[in-house]
């Protein structure tokens, strides 16, 4: 390839070694063992020093590489100066042997909105439910999500003393998505995965609608996500507003480039433009396989409920 590669390139490769970075920030925090937990709408919505460190370090860093981005974290932080050892410089080079997908080789830094969500499940984090937590950066373009990088900080964590912690997965759209083994569940299962800490009738309507064999109820977008991806659930369906569009990007790109899913429960696609409204209102519903299954059995009375 000659001169350098595409800037959508450049960004993943820059997200990638920024969220394992964040990811390494959370594992320190958590081992301190002062999280510096702080309630933000109540006790489901929690803020740790994780989520605070974890965002200045990922926002700092790809902003000093790319000035000219635009960047929406979920957390509302002041604006200060940010520790030069927060600030990862680095890229993934494996990420450069890949091509770039020729609609998004000639894109402008300014065209691009990143999405973070620096510690996605950060009630479970608090509650020692590790395996729940992710770090996610999305990457968008007129209002389509097409890259997004997960890290799971405490991945292995059950293994005990000695494991080697953390993974991170990516994809782009038109490429496909790494660091993991797709899997699907067997065409005679639905295993539905929802909230395990945001339920209420419309929700569990909702589910049950879609006549499961198996319910799975877990924290984190991002964790569910890669539910589906790994052959452990075959929806993720979340009828409710809980869901923003910092949860929601990474891993619908992630999906997308497995050829898998995410809607709303109307079956209508989320846009991730700067100025859209921060909450996903609809709900979510996101499949593998099988989208147009799910989308028919969402009742009447959810339809309404989430118009």
């Amino acid at each position: 390839m000659s001169g350098a590669p595409p800037v959508v390139m450049r960004l993943v490769a820059s997200a990638y070694c920024v969220a394992e970075k964040a990811g390494s920030i959370v594992r320190k925090v958590l081992h301190t063992g002062d999280l510096g937990i702080v309630e933000k709408t109540g006790a489901n919505d929690l803020q740790t020093l994780a989520d605070r460190l974890a965002q200045q370090s990922i926002c700092a860093s790809l902003s000093k590489r790319f000035p000219k981005i635009t960047i929406i974290g979920e957390e509302d932080l002041p604006a200060e100066e940010v520790k030069e050892d927060l600030i990862e410089s680095g890229q993934a080079e494996e990420i450069f042997q890949k091509t770039c997908p020729a609609e998004f080789s000639d894109l402008k830094e300014e065209e691009l909105v990143v999405w973070v969500d620096p510690l996605d499940g950060t009630k479970e984090y608090t509650e020692g439910l590790l395996d729940n937590v992710t770090v996610l950066i999305g990457i968008a373009h007129r209002g389509r999500a097409i890259a997004g990088v997960i890290n799971q900080p405490f991945y292995n964590y059950q293994l005990g003393a000695g494991a080697v912690l953390g993974r991170t997965i990516w994809g782009v759209l038109g490429l496909g998505a790494f660091g993991f083994e797709l899997k699907e569940v067997p065409g005679d299962r639905r295993i539905v995965t929802t909230t395990r800490s945001h339920s209420n009738k419309v929700v569990t309507d909702c589910v049950d609608a879609m006549e499961p064999h198996e319910v799975v109820r877990v924290g984190g977008a991002g964790n569910k996500i890669i539910q589906l991806i790994e052959g452990k659930a075959s929806a993720y369906v979340f009828a409710s507003p809980g869901c923003k569009k910092w949860d929601t990007c990474a891993p619908e790109a992630i999906l997308h480039a497995v050829g898998g899913k995410l809607t709303d429960v109307h079956g209508n696609p989320y846009t991730y433009d700067a100025d859209v409204k921060h909450m996903n209102s609809a709900g979510v519903l996101a499949t593998l396989r099988n989208h147009q299954y799910y989308t028919s059995r969402v009742p009447q009375s959810v339809l309404q409920a989430l118009m």
